[in-house]
């Protein structure tokens, strides 16, 4: 666990090691000149004869001191002690260098929170307050009106189909504001095809959802409820209103028997508390101190949902199961789409690399196979692109789902045992005969798990990418979400923010490491609103897309393919792990 080190400290490191390396040596080297400078005074007064002595003395001082100036004016090691941050453990306090641009700048927990609240500005611009008085003023998906504009009997593959929907209350009444959270599918089960369709919000109670045909055959359409515009509006309120709606429980060693404490992101305790901080990053974790047993002697942790809520009973009315995820196109007949104008050939689009502009939808699925909109994916044989490079996974459970595919389809990828037990234990592979290196690690608090895990190695992954020299064959894999929704936005853009920065000072350092950030993906409709709701998840999804615009980071639009493949599972098949690793591989082959 990182411990906090004072200012004051540091100073006196640095001051100890200018004595040692300026002082000590420079008197050293004066005192030698002096003598030298005498010795030869003697000799030339005793050998010569010469009537100003003194005169010949001064000078003989003055080119001991102008040697001394010189002799240090090149001493690297001089420099050396002024210019570089002092080389202690990375929980220390780092001196300021000379004002060059740093090789691996450091943002002040000042800028960082600054820019915590610019994005929640922008969140909040995104979701105004929609207090109600009754249940019967919310939207309703019964009562709303779709209307396909310009309907055909017969679409063309490639067409837009485009639906109006007019959004009204329990009482029939039109709405006059917008904010509802909709969800947007087209789908053929037959052909193993879907995608999302683009909703776009006029905020006066009218939505136009765009579809694109990209295949042809029997096409469903769907428009779901997820939440009306007041539960939108309730939750975001609410998600910034506590941390206790997920509760952890700290298993300390005291001896050969444990002792439990209560643990969290932050406690109001009058009790002495064990701070799990990092000073430079400003991420912490606590945890009520056991008597008699010292904070370091924690090694496992579980967590359990708090009986809290921060929703009205009338607000809890709207995330009953009734009320979630409302099929609006409920009475619509799926349309027909052929494959007009043949003889127009598409131009085959580029093939899918870093920087590439992102799109509404991102593609869709196929033949239960992937098809982004604005490049080409190819189908890449795993080992041959994999050889020789080390793959970092970075994150949460569903980013070790890849892990477990790698597992099983590289036969000759053996894992290595590193002596962890529990839920989210480090996992390693190697391929000796391809030299394949890919492991699995988890990240920092928070973790929500009813299991006990060990957090003897837990450790925030701004530090891990640190530590990692990276290069061209480096590939890591980030990806960040599930676990952060029951807890208060900030906690989660500070997170992000903070691996965008060791991103920044991993490309720095060397730019050819291949940097990829996946998406959450979407996850049960039904399970617990308040804490898991998918709302949480896309409000993240647009902040991690904001906060990584500016570095050369590929993205795998992992909410998209989930929506399109309809999985509604954080844990989704293998057929969509796979074409998630399919667009890695073309990204780095």
């Amino acid at each position: 666990m990182f411990i906090r080190v004072t200012h004051l400290r540091a100073k006196r490191i640095r001051k100890d090691k200018l004595f040692k390396y300026f002082c000590v040596p420079f008197l050293v080297l004066f005192c030698v000149c002096a003598c030298f400078c005498v010795v030869s005074y003697r000799i030339l007064i005793m050998t010569m004869r010469m009537t100003n002595h003194k005169s010949l003395l001064v000078l003989l001082l003055i080119l001991a001191s102008w040697i001394t100036f010189t002799v240090f004016r090149n001493s690297t090691e001089l420099w050396t002690a002024f210019k570089l941050p002092i080389s202690l453990p990375h929980w220390n306090f780092f001196m300021k260098s000379c004002p060059e641009a740093p090789l691996n700048p450091v943002v002040s927990p000042r800028k960082t929170e600054l820019r915590i609240k610019k994005i929640m500005e922008k969140l909040d611009q995104l979701i105004p307050n929609r207090p109600f008085t009754h249940v019967t003023s919310t939207t309703s998906a019964k009562q709303s009106r779709a209307t396909i504009l310009n309907p055909q009997d017969t679409y063309c593959r490639g067409d837009q189909l485009d639906v109006l929907l007019e959004v009204k209350d329990h009482l029939g009444r039109r709405k006059q504001y917008g904010g509802d959270f909709l969800r947007a599918r087209m789908s053929s089960p037959a052909l193993k095809a879907g995608a999302s369709g683009k909703v776009t919000d006029f905020n006066n109670g009218t939505y136009l959802v765009s579809f694109t045909l990209f295949w042809a055959g029997k096409v469903s359409l769907s428009l779901l409820l997820i939440h009306p515009s007041e539960g939108v509006s309730a939750l975001w309120r609410a998600r910034k209103q506590g941390y206790d709606r997920v509760i952890f429980t700290g298993q300390f060693a005291n001896g050969t028997s444990q002792v439990n404490s209560d643990c969290a992101l932050f406690l109001n305790s009058s009790t002495e508390l064990c701070e799990y901080l990092d000073t430079r990053d400003q991420e912490a974790f606590y945890c009520v101190k056991p008597q008699h047993v010292p904070c370091a002697a924690l090694t496992h942790m579980r967590s359990k949902n708090k009986n809290v809520s921060y929703l009205s009973k009338q607000e809890r009315s709207l995330f009953e199961r009734s009320n979630v995820g409302v099929e609006i196109m409920e009475k619509f007949d799926a349309i027909t789409v052929s494959n007009c104008n043949t003889e127009k050939t598409a131009p085959v689009p580029k093939k899918c690399k870093f920087g590439m502009t992102s799109t509404v939808p991102s593609g869709h699925v196929w033949k239960d196979t992937w098809n982004p909109v604005s490049c080409s994916l190819a189908p890449i044989e795993m080992k041959e692109c994999l050889k020789g490079k080390f793959v970092y996974l970075l994150g949460d459970s569903t980013i070790r789902q890849w892990m477990e595919y790698f597992k099983s389809s590289i036969n000759t990828l053996k894992s290595v045992d590193l002596h962890e037990t529990g839920k989210f234990q480090h996992q390693f592979g190697v391929d000796l005969d391809k030299n394949i290196k890919i492991q699995w690690q988890k990240h920092g608090y928070p973790l929500v798990g009813s299991l006990n895990f060990s957090v003897k190695e837990i450790e925030y992954l701004a530090r891990v990418i640190d530590r990692i020299g990276g290069e061209k064959n480096t590939i890591i894999v980030i990806s960040l979400g599930q676990h952060f929704r029951p807890f208060p936005i900030d906690v989660f853009i500070q997170r992000a923010l903070n691996v965008h920065d060791a991103v920044q000072r991993l490309l720095l350092r060397s730019p050819d490491t291949m940097v990829i950030i996946k998406a959450e993906n979407i996850r049960e409709m039904h399970n617990d609103a308040e804490r898991f709701s998918d709302f949480h998840g896309y409000i993240q999804y647009l902040a991690i897309k904001d906060i990584f615009q500016d570095l050369n980071v590929g993205i795998i639009d992992a909410w998209d393919i989930t929506i399109a493949y309809g999985t509604n599972d954080v844990h989704p098949p293998q057929s969509v792990v796979k074409n998630q690793i399919n667009i890695m591989l073309n990204f780095i082959c």
